[in-house]
């Protein structure tokens, strides 16, 4: 039964909290793994595990966690993942080894995966039917700024205080979402009276989904199959995921219900949120590297100017909910939101080596409403059809997919940034001739410049030598990361069809978990 009044706003607060607590530590650690290596004594691409063995538990957790909710019971199942998390935090923040630091991140990804789709379960029953399209909006407002300002608060704390207390500060209000949930999240009946666990699932699901984010994860890092290790997850991957499908479908109590692919709905949603992950956490990973590599600026400069388009995005969510709830049909909104991501990416490959801190206001901006354009149409879409314990299993796959779509999304654009940047140097590099007129003169000013201030001929022609190959360092990563978010514009744009696959309906009212 729904809630009214203080109750629905209080609940919707709770989760959001500990939404939030999620979503933020996904991003808010990356900036700060410099500081982590030098102060742990580990290399770059060990200290690199502490974000990929967050990121594995999460996602091999999501898919079971409608499974995990119905089986101890959705309050008890949510408020253990945020006591766990906030412990955890605590012992990430005590760490004296690496190995210490990426044991407890796994644990608390672990416990992080059952805050999101849990969370997004308890908020769609609290909810009256006629507006559980506002409390989507507004649970997506931690979906979509946590990983954006995620970045910015880890920046500010890295910059002031030392790296442990990106973890610290999850302890209060992991303390406060606690104390929210025993007091006013309602009890939901347990459903594992007479009913084996599915144990063989378990294990398949952790084999598939875990190899196949791991590869996603240091595939690009470890020049992919050229490592033993990455070829043998490939294995493990396709072969875990075949007999995990075949687990599922034939077992009487699956810890995954793939049954409910029979909505067209759903099976179509699940494409369009992996779209949505891919364009999410793509777009955030590329621009935070563009602006600090090649136009260097700090990690909290990057989060600042990432904060804006944040807030746009905020105050658009109520108003789509509104919008639905109106009979504005979700897959209308949806295609404004992919028009509007394409809109951002093209702006932002026509950046340049003088571009600052302004030029990046509007385009972030119309990300930020293409966002929430998207995120609650998409969600909507894809759940519409769902009845009682569908619901949970659908937000856990729902939101694994947008996670794998993010992870595919990075992959893929880091491996385009390799080849690209191969492609366009090669292409600058074959105008570095002395029968090339701009490039002669462009060189014989840097060596009169230097002459001029003292250098000798040799020398000056050495640092002449040594300017054009700056030049032609930043011009390639320029053109290289032009081209990424072109590509990314591009596979978001072709992706408009998928939604006119899901069927239109008028006044959509997402259904409302029996429990």
């Amino acid at each position: 039964m729904a809630e009214t009044g203080f109750k629905k706003w209080i609940i919707t607060i709770t989760v959001i909290i500990a939404a939030l607590l999620e979503l933020i530590d996904t991003t808010i650690v990356n900036v700060s793994l410099p500081q982590i290596q030098g102060n742990l004594g580990a290399t770059l691409e060990d200290v690199a595990w502490v974000v990929t063995g967050y990121s594995v538990a999460n996602v091999i957790v999501l898919p079971m966690s409608g499974w995990l909710g119905s089986r101890f019971g959705r309050k008890n199942y949510f408020l253990a993942s945020i006591i766990i998390f906030t412990i955890t935090s605590f012992l990430c923040g005590n760490a004296t080894s690496l190995d210490e630091l990426v044991i407890f991140r796994i644990i608390q990804g672990i416990a992080g995966g059952g805050l999101i789709s849990t969370g997004q379960a308890i908020l769609i029953e609290t909810w009256p039917r006629e507006e559980v399209g506002t409390a989507t909006a507004l649970f997506g407002l931690g979906a979509v700024f946590g990983p954006t300002v995620g970045p910015t608060i880890g920046g500010y704390i890295t910059d002031h205080f030392a790296w442990p207390w990106i973890f610290y500060v999850n302890i209060p209000v992991g303390a406060l979402a606690a104390f929210l949930t025993v007091t006013f999240v309602k009890e939901t009946p347990k459903d594992a009276k007479g009913k084996p666990v599915d144990w063989w699932g378990i294990g398949l699901l952790a084999v598939a989904v875990g190899s196949l984010q791991t590869i996603l994860e240091k595939g690009e890092s470890e020049d992919w199959f050229a490592k033993t290790y990455i070829l043998i997850l490939t294995i493990a991957a396709i072969f875990g995921l075949f007999f995990f499908l075949w687990r599922e479908l034939t077992f009487e109590f699956p810890i995954v219900n793939f049954k409910i692919m029979r909505h067209r709905s759903f099976a179509v949603g699940m494409f369009t949120s992996f779209v949505l992950g891919f364009g999410l956490y793509g777009s955030v990973f590329v621009f935070p590297i563009f602006c600090q590599n090649l136009l260097g600026f700090s990690a909290q400069q990057t989060g600042l100017i990432l904060f804006p388009g944040g807030i746009c995005t905020i105050v658009m969510m109520p108003f789509i909910g509104k919008a639905l709830k109106a009979g504005i049909p979700a897959q209308f909104m949806a295609t404004g939101g992919m028009i509007l991501f394409f809109v951002f990416t093209t702006m932002l490959s026509h950046s340049t080596l003088a571009s600052g801190t302004g030029d990046f206001f509007w385009p972030l901006v119309i990300r930020g409403v293409g966002m929430a354009l998207l995120f609650v149409p998409l969600t909507t879409l894809a759940i519409q059809d769902l009845k009682g314990p569908e619901l949970g299993q659908g937000t856990g796959l729902n939101n694994m997919m947008r996670q794998l779509g993010g992870s595919f999304g990075i992959a893929a654009l880091t491996t385009l940034i390799h080849v690209r940047q191969g492609y366009h140097r090669t292409s600058l590099i074959a105008n570095i001739n002395p029968y090339n007129t701009p490039f002669v003169q462009q060189r014989q000013a840097l060596i009169n410049g230097f002459m001029a201030k003292g250098s000798s001929m040799l020398d000056a022609s050495r640092m002449a030598m040594q300017a054009m190959e700056g030049k032609v360092i930043k011009q390639t990563l320029l053109l290289t990361y032009n081209d990424a978010y072109w590509i990314a514009g591009l596979i978001m744009l072709f992706s408009i069809p998928l939604i006119y696959l899901q069927p239109f309906k008028k006044n959509v009212e997402l259904p409302v978990d029996a429990h």
